[in-house]
């Protein structure tokens, strides 16, 4: 049987703190504002689940879609990529 201790300098030689790294944050700071239009948009749809959407419900979840679809196209342009899920 082999020992665990001949293994543990090979298995703890590297610590992971938990955290994200710079460059995770640094992603999620430029991805922030389609992430908050997300969810204003999802807030939006959330008012009307139990009852039968008015005008005003309509007209908040149209401006929530045209602003997720805005720092959609903001996002792309800044990144220079193509993000999936939209409409193309």
């Amino acid at each position: 049987m082999l020992s665990i201790a001949a293994l543990q300098a090979v298995v703890t030689a590297t610590l992971f703190d938990g955290g994200p790294s710079d460059a995770e944050l640094d992603a999620v700071e430029l991805e922030m504002p389609l992430i908050l239009a997300e969810v204003e948009l999802l807030d939006a749809e959330i008012m009307t689940i139990d009852r039968p959407a008015t005008e005003l419900d309509e007209r908040r979840i149209r401006r929530a879609r045209n602003r997720v679809l805005t720092e959609r196209r903001d996002l792309t342009n800044r990144v220079g990529v193509v993000l999936t899920g939209g409409a193309a």
